[in-house]
């Protein structure tokens, strides 16, 4: 058993090193954080936890409803650009192609997209099995 953890450790520290030798690819870290945009620690669900990974196209001038999120909610901005309102902080914040957020989790929040150009948002979600990670208003 013991021999088994070895190889396993040992796959595991070499292959990011392998990858990063190699010429043919480049790894471009776009966020390192523990914080989301509104500075909470992130928590994820403790039990049955799932990935739900979806594409929003949302058009020139449209905004989203006021809502909030009960769990980590991940987006990168794939064209157009992204306008976030946090109505609890006051925080305003404009995302562009290649910004990579780290929404608020509790917090109420618009999202727009601004400009002449459609907004593709890449999000990714972290929640607890068959449960939505969008909180509307009653």
């Amino acid at each position: 058993m013991k021999v088994i953890w070895l190889i396993v450790l040992c796959v595991l520290f070499n292959s990011p090193l392998q990858a990063q030798e190699r010429k043919d690819i480049t790894v471009t870290q776009l966020l390192s954080s523990g914080m989301t945009s509104s500075r909470q620690a992130i928590v994820f669900p403790h039990r049955d936890a799932q990935v739900v990974v979806s594409i929003y196209d949302i058009m020139p001038g449209a905004t989203l409803q006021a809502h909030n999120h009960a769990y980590p909610r991940y987006g990168y901005v794939l064209s157009g650009t992204l306008g976030v309102n946090n109505m609890e902080t006051g925080q305003t914040d404009t995302y562009k192609p290649g910004n990579f957020i780290l929404e608020s989790v509790g917090q109420w929040h618009t999202a727009s997209s601004v400009g002449e150009e459609p907004l593709k948002l890449l999000v990714i979600d972290i929640v607890e099995k068959g449960q939505s990670n969008t909180v509307l208003p009653n």
